[in-house]
């Protein structure tokens, strides 16, 4: 557990002293698969927490934390993206992340590190149907491993966005 918390200060660390954004994303597991996120829309990073389950919200929506006096909803994106629950542990972490005007927690199974893809490694995705593909906005390349760029504006629909500010 110290271990973790001394991983997740690092990574925020190299967010906060980061002096360009550009081609950095923060990358995260949901079991074998490995996603990014462009690091501009994260805030921070903290461990899992007490989440209070607000009643009539998809199922995909645990609840609200409450992050230093501020109201936070948080969405597991296993849910999000249709995949099986999975249990809770030490290494789950809720990434912090602004989207729409609102902040909004994403439970994720690990959070790996920050990586510089390069513009020339970041591939369009292919043209496949399906509910959690609609969420990927690119493919990074990194050596023989691939990185799924999520589209963070997508994570939430509109209306969606709107009944999580009703919450906050």
């Amino acid at each position: 557990m110290k271990g973790d918390v001394e991983m997740t200060e690092n990574l925020v660390q190299e967010i906060t002293e980061e002096d360009t954004q550009k081609d950095k994303f923060l990358t995260f597991s949901l079991g074998n698969e490995f996603y990014g996120i462009d690091i501009k829309y994260v805030i921070e990073i903290i461990g899992i927490q007490l989440i209070t389950e607000v009643p009539q919200l998809p199922e995909y929506i645990k609840g609200i934390i409450n992050l230093r006096g501020k109201i936070i909803p948080v969405i597991d994106v296993r849910l999000r993206f249709k995949k099986s629950f999975r249990e809770y542990n030490d290494r789950t972490c809720i990434i912090v992340i602004e989207i729409k005007d609102i902040s909004v927690g994403m439970i994720v199974d690990a959070v790996s590190e920050v990586l510089s893809i390069p513009e020339e490694d970041i591939l369009q995705p292919p043209e496949l149907n399906g509910e959690s593909n609609k969420y990927i906005k690119a493919i990074g390349k990194i050596n023989s491993e691939i990185k799924l760029i999520l589209d963070c504006d997508k994570l939430l629909s509109n209306e969606e966005t709107e009944n999580l500010i009703n919450i906050q």
